[in-house]
């Protein structure tokens, strides 16, 4: 079945759009610093029935796709998979994705850096809320249990730890307690969502 790779390339500063063009992908131009526009700008661009959402730190293989292919072959609205982070990362990291992924696979949520859908369900949903500048995948699972059955694969993805590394636990659990407290009110501007669109930090090499 023939696909296609798109690669939306919201603001980057580095030569992501000339290799992703070099290796045959769609270069989708998006400078809006917005993880859901973004992800709607792919699929807008998109021209089959199925799309799977990758972020640009995430890693996948053909176990996956072919997960996803039999979910939708079954009737399934859309869904997301498991996620390990890539090494290292310290143990309370370790930890606290085990759980995420344990309580998103009960709860029936896609985590934010895989998720797929058919084009039915996508149009359905009205797409991403870009109301909202992170935590979006959330409120897309949820939607999407009102176009079909949700699957979360067995399969993982591998995505990256650097914020891990680059934010002690004090920050990034100080942060979800902010978001937490303000609701979804938290989720609608940048300048709450340090993790998401604060300065990138470098790693020790």
């Amino acid at each position: 079945m023939p696909g296609e790779l798109i690669v939306v390339d919201d603001s980057s500063t580095d030569a992501t759009a000339e290799i992703a063009a070099a290796a045959g992908a769609i270069v989708v131009p998006a400078a809006c610093r917005h993880i859901a526009a973004a992800r709607n700008a792919g699929a807008r661009r998109a021209r089959g029935d199925a799309l799977v959402f990758v972020d640009a730190d995430t890693t996948i293989d053909a176990n996956v796709l072919r997960g996803v292919l039999k979910a939708l072959g079954a009737g399934a609205a859309g869904g997301g998979a498991g996620a390990h982070f890539d090494e290292p990362v310290r143990a309370y990291a370790r930890i606290m994705i085990a759980l995420t992924v344990w309580a998103f696979a009960r709860l029936k949520l896609a985590a934010g850096c895989f998720m797929f859908c058919t084009r039915a369900a996508f149009d359905g949903v009205g797409g991403f809320d870009e109301q909202l500048f992170a935590a979006e995948e959330i409120f897309f699972s949820r939607a999407l249990r009102r176009q079909g059955r949700v699957v979360i694969l067995k399969e993982q993805v591998t995505t990256s730890g650097r914020k891990l590394r680059t934010h002690s636990a004090r920050e990034i659990f100080g942060e979800m307690i902010r978001i937490s407290l303000k609701g979804r009110k938290g989720l609608k501007s940048r300048s709450n969502l340090g993790l998401w669109y604060g300065p990138r930090r470098g790693e020790d090499k």
